[in-house]
């Protein structure tokens, strides 16, 4: 019988970053969410929100899995946040570059899951860059790099799933130089 390795990926961000949109695009079973009617400030940005999770799993072949974990965006559920990220391999952080505080974004999750980046990898996925009106990632990686992070940091489309894969690669690669992941590229039915 052929052993299954599975690797626990979580993707944090604040609301409307694409978490809940990346783990879809990417999952090849169907996605789980658990997504409620926004009532807060959080209405002016999307009707529905993740208030626990989502989860999704990549089949890498080999008997290789990630299992990919959505935290809710508002802090009011950073509760959630320390028990998703327990006994993960690395993170994807995605900020939403059209919000007008995005750095300021940026570093309240990364101090948010500073134990998880003390103990991993993480990435960083920059979505929405053609809402934003701003041009490039520079000031994202000048700022990682001023503050001792020297990370991917990448633009990625969360509806798309090579750009999605993309994130994920370089992440692992992150983790160890030597892996190969090669998932379907195809887009899911």
């Amino acid at each position: 019988m052929k052993a299954i390795h599975r690797h626990k990926i979580i993707f944090a961000g604040p609301v409307s970053a694409g978490k809940t949109t990346a783990i879809a695009c990417v999952s090849d079973t169907p996605p789980v969410a658990t997504e409620a009617r926004a009532r807060d400030k959080t209405r002016h940005l999307k009707s529905h929100t993740t208030v626990a999770m989502d989860f999704g799993v990549m089949d890498l072949g080999a008997g290789e899995k990630l299992f990919l974990y959505g935290t809710p965006g508002q802090p009011r559920f950073e509760f959630m946040w320390e028990i998703l990220a327990e006994g993960v391999l690395g993170m994807v952080l995605l900020i939403d570059d059209s919000a007008p505080d995005a750095l300021q974004k940026m570093f309240l999750y990364l101090n948010a899951f500073g134990g998880v980046i003390e103990k991993t990898r993480f990435v960083v996925g920059v979505t929405k860059t053609d809402l934003s009106g701003r041009v490039g990632l520079d000031r994202y990686y000048h700022k990682l790099e001023h503050y001792g992070y020297k990370v991917p940091v990448l633009e990625v489309d969360a509806r798309d799933r090579r750009q999605v894969v993309l994130l994920l690669q370089a992440l692992l690669y992150t983790i160890d130089p030597g892996v190969a992941v090669e998932p379907s590229m195809e887009p899911l039915p």
